[in-house]
């Protein structure tokens, strides 16, 4: 339908897409309530999800437990209105026109849930801060 067509979409990278993309990614599916398509991705992707994200985004209420490291294509970053880069450097295709944003934070590989507690909790705020951005004002509920 036609407003399929008018949902931003967002594309959250980083290099192995087991940590902070993907906390990103489902923190954006579960606050945007499907309203913002969401894809995450690795310039090298891992072969699992890192169990200690997976952990802290529970704590969250939001299960990430069922995916996988994708790698990252071409057609994600042409598909995606918004490419979020988190430490994948110049590994991240850059398209013209595209809006690209670079977030800087601790990658939480080899970490305990102590310190990865507060990534999760800046990639949470960062992301309500993207919504407000993305969507008009009134459709954000808590």
């Amino acid at each position: 339908m036609s407003t399929e067509t008018t949902k931003p979409s967002v594309l959250f990278v980083c290099v192995h897409n087991a940590g902070r993309s993907q906390m990103a990614a489902a923190y954006l599916t579960h606050l945007s309530r499907g309203r913002i398509e969401v894809r995450s991705a690795g310039s090298a992707p891992g072969d699992a999800v890192n169990p200690v994200a997976v952990q802290a985004m529970a704590e969250e209420g939001i299960d990430m437990s069922a995916q996988k490291p994708k790698v990252l294509t071409t057609e994600a970053v042409q598909d995606s209105d918004v490419v979020i880069t988190m430490g994948c450097g110049d590994a991240c295709p850059f398209f013209p026109g595209k809006r690209y944003k670079d977030w800087e934070l601790e990658d939480p590989a080899g970490q305990g849930l102590e310190a990865v507690r507060p990534i999760r909790d800046e990639i949470k705020v960062r992301v309500q801060q993207l919504i407000a951005e993305l969507l008009p004002a009134g459709t954000i509920t808590e």
